[in-house]
């Protein structure tokens, strides 16, 4: 059985889009190929963090999960009061990033300077943004962990803050080009951190930003309402169960063009040279015959229908055959139409014993003597017959 280990979003929304993937990198343990964008994305979080950390206040977390006893987390290494911390200046925030930097990933040097040149620009523009309004965070990467109503979870936050009325805010970084208001409000991965904050901390969640770094615009949204979040919970429940049932199929679309495992999916694998002209032959005579299936359906189709013309034209049922006989047959169903059938199951207060129109509960109903007879009257009335004839062979 595979892993159960505690999803984080990365690993569940991989699972939604692809479980073969999704063992690949979890169970497997393969590399994928490192991404010039992944990598620049890793650097500014660092620096950020850097930049962060020395104004951290202190935050009530739980001692364990369900109890309710507040902590303080320890203050900042120094002691200092958020108020006192000099911020570093814009040439150690440079030299920071200097030191971060990594190369992995870009597809040539004038890439990798582009983005360089881009993070040095951003990150001097959310300095400039940072010191004139310090936040004030009670968290900075921090790694939290849940079990969601029996789900374990996990997840690195970006910054947790205090807000001015004393709940908490959760805030994510984004260096992605684009980032809106829809963004952030349809984000699972907020939704995740929201759980997460709320399960760890004993102040409220009340706000989830996604900040998008280029424009430094925080697209801030209200915390998720339970519904919403049990939404969410329900596909988790799925993702976790194909994991525990080793459900790894693939799924094809759009994301299989920056997969690094199309030579390992079945979806794409090609077939050894070796069995290339025999498989190619096979392929060839299942189209044929599948034509031909075509065919047979269509004049089997017409021979029914030229059949029963002729039964009805005659008055017979049996029509014989050089070594069969065609047996005409009869078969009857009932269908109550919605619109037809709600408003009499409604008045009655009958509505919750039938399910979407389902024909056997309905005549279940009209067979019930403890129903009133004039409303089974109506029922019978919102029901349409519906008969079908087809053939059979007997043996002459």
């Amino acid at each position: 059985m595979a892993s159960t280990a505690p999803l984080s979003y990365s690993s569940y929304h991989t699972y939604a889009e692809c479980p073969l993937r999704w063992k690949f990198l979890y169970v497997d343990r393969l590399p994928e190929t490192p991404r010039g964008y992944f990598t620049f994305g890793r650097v500014v979080h660092t620096v950020l963090e850097d930049l962060v950390r020395p104004f951290l206040v202190p935050g009530a977390r739980r001692t364990a999960v369900g109890e309710a006893q507040r902590t303080l987390d320890e203050w900042h290494a120094g002691g200092a009061a958020p108020s006192e911390v000099r911020p570093m200046t814009s040439e150690e925030l440079l030299a920071a990033y200097d030191r971060a930097w990594l190369s992995e990933g870009y597809t040539s040097p004038e890439e990798e300077a582009r983005y360089k040149a881009l993070g040095r620009d951003l990150l001097l523009r959310y300095y400039k943004r940072f010191v004139k309004e310090p936040p004030s965070p009670v968290a900075v990467e921090e790694h939290l962990e849940a079990r969601w109503d029996g789900i374990p979870i996990h997840g690195y936050i970006d910054r947790i803050d205090r807000t001015d009325d004393g709940g908490l805010e959760i805030v994510d970084y984004k260096t992605s080009r684009e980032l809106s208001g829809e963004d952030a409000r349809a984000s699972e991965q907020l939704s995740i951190y929201q759980v997460l904050v709320e399960s760890n901390y004993t102040e409220p969640v009340e706000g989830l930003t996604l900040y998008h770094l280029r424009s430094l615009t925080p697209h801030r949204v209200p915390p998720r309402p339970r519904e919403e979040l049990e939404v969410l919970h329900e596909r988790l429940g799925t993702v976790l169960d194909g994991i525990r049932t080793e459900a790894f199929e693939p799924t094809p679309g759009r994301h299989c063009g920056r997969c690094d495992f199309q030579s390992r999916c079945p979806e794409f694998r090609a077939v050894p040279a070796t069995d290339e002209a025999r498989l190619m032959q096979l392929v060839d005579r299942f189209d044929a015959l599948r034509q031909q299936e075509r065919q047979v359906g269509e004049d089997l189709r017409r021979t029914a229908d030229e059949l029963h013309r002729a039964a009805e034209q005659f008055g017979v049922h049996r029509i014989p055959g050089s070594s069969h006989v065609a047996l005409r047959r009869r078969e009857e169903t009932w269908q109550y139409p919605a619109e037809r059938l709600r408003p009499v199951l409604e008045s009655a207060g009958l509505a919750d014993r039938v399910a979407n129109g389902d024909p056997a509960q309905v005549r279940g109903i009209l067979r019930d003597a403890s129903v009133d007879p004039e409303v089974r009257r109506r029922l019978a009335e919102a029901g349409a017959r519906k008969v079908t004839w087809y053939w059979d062979l007997e043996d002459v």
